[in-house]
């Protein structure tokens, strides 16, 4: 048993020596022994490549503005690892961290003797969030936003009340497969028995992938494009404001505060969650919930501004797809400023696409590496990259804090990359920001 809340923590991180281990049969085994709280549980489940966290926090909002409290299960965390594990945006303890590690230490030290295998630390955190929600602090609903993939996903395990497919991206190619259609699958493997399924999904192949698994399942589809739609949209400052019409409302107007048309799809498929659960369940979410639940959504690292004077924005953009919506917003937002990229990345993402259209939009682009084992090293980045003004940096948080500081009027800074860099970077950089000297 652990007595600390750091203990607990390390490990739990020591699981990450397993790597990943698709498949229920371990999770299925832990909650037959927790008396399955999996089960006591309302949930809408989250998949997709991009934008998982972003509807998961629409929802949650939008549902918190109707007077609800609502549960989160995210992943990874940006600013601290209890975020995982929230309620209404408030996340866990460190005692209730620790609690849930206890609980579940004997049974994984008891699976690591089955043919099983001991769980991994997804499955580890997965299973504490279940136990929680069911047993710890009962809410009126959770969210559950997937790993990875979906199919084999330790969070596959529940029976939603709805469920969400934010997009397709091929990504993690080297599990999921090398296609749309082979990624499409296995996210459309949280479809379930007669249980509505929300979509975003653009690419043709990868929605008829789903739209056949839908039909399998009697599950209702809900389209973009199809079902509900999107008109109007206009980028503010600081947000984007759209219509959205579906086959039961229109609302025009609607505003966010995260920024990026994407932003848009993802928050139209929360509001059309939303209404499906005001029509079958015993939630009651009003337009003004609606309005107030998507202006007030907070998602950290997505394309978020972290300074206007230095200009220093971050964003979490750690695949291909996102790289996209990241070099559109730049594009259409900063044409007239010296954009200056920093960029860190996985070793085992399909990277030379990703630094092409980075390479296209940067007037410099630097390459770091960082503290996380599947981390790539700066160097090779540098190597794929074409771009006449580049760099490879050894130490990121000495760099940052000096280029930040000699940062032009009419430059910026974007950081971005892999989503564990962003959780270093961000509470970093923040805080130097308020250290910097800045000229009148």
């Amino acid at each position: 048993m652990f007595t600390t809340y750091q203990e607990a923590l390390d490990w739990i991180h020591g699981r990450l020596r397993l790597g990943i281990k698709p498949g229920l049969k371990r999770m299925e085994w832990m909650m037959e022994r927790l008396d399955h709280p999996e089960n006591k549980i309302k949930a809408v489940h989250i998949g997709g490549t991009n934008g998982k966290g972003s509807t998961v926090t629409f929802l949650r909002s939008i549902l918190e503005a109707a007077g609800y409290t609502v549960g989160t299960f995210t992943s990874p965390y940006i600013e601290q690892f209890n975020e995982r594990i929230s309620m209404n945006g408030k996340p866990v303890s460190d005692q209730e961290i620790l609690d849930l590690t206890n609980i579940i230490l004997p049974l994984a030290d008891e699976l690591e003797e089955t043919e099983l295998g001991g769980p991994t630390e997804f499955e580890v955190i997965t299973a504490m969030s279940f136990y929680y929600f069911a047993n710890m602090n009962k809410v009126d609903i959770v969210l559950f936003e997937v790993g990875l993939g979906g199919r084999f996903d330790s969070t596959n395990i529940i029976q939603p009340l709805a469920s969400i497919i934010t997009n397709i991206g091929l990504d993690h190619t080297n599990i999921l497969g090398n296609s749309y259609e082979e990624i499409a699958f296995e996210k459309a493997g949280i479809i379930k028995e007669k249980t509505p399924i929300f979509t975003a999904v653009k690419h043709p192949g990868a929605l008829k992938v789903i739209e056949e698994q839908a039909e399998k399942k009697e599950a209702p589809i809900y389209r973009l494009k199809q079902e509900f739609s999107i008109s109007s949209h206009t980028s503010l400052t600081k947000g984007e404001v759209f219509n959205l019409k579906t086959q039961t409302i229109n609302l025009d107007h609607l505003e966010i505060s995260m920024i990026g048309q994407h932003q848009t799809e993802n928050a139209s498929l929360a509001v059309c969650t939303g209404q499906f659960l005001n029509q079958v369940s015993s939630f009651n979410i009003s337009e003004e919930a609606i309005r107030n639940g998507l202006k007030s959504a907070y998602w950290p690292g997505r394309f978020e501004i972290l300074s206007e004077n230095p200009l220093v924005i971050i964003d979490g953009a750690h695949n291909d797809e996102g790289i996209t919506a990241l070099v559109h917003e730049l594009s259409s937002r900063y044409a007239n400023r010296n954009i200056h990229i920093i960029f860190a990345a996985l070793k085992d993402k399909k990277l030379d696409k990703m630094i092409a259209k980075l390479d296209s939009i940067a007037n410099q682009i630097s390459f770091v590496s960082f503290d996380f084992p599947r981390a790539a090293d700066a160097k090779d980045l540098l190597n794929i990259s074409q771009s006449q003004n580049k760099v490879a940096v050894d130490n990121w948080k000495s760099y940052i804090v000096e280029e930040m500081q000699n940062l032009q009027e009419n430059s910026m800074m974007v950081v971005t990359g892999s989503l564990y860099f962003i959780s270093e970077a961000k509470p970093f950089i923040c805080k130097n920001l308020k250290n910097l000297t800045i000229p009148l």
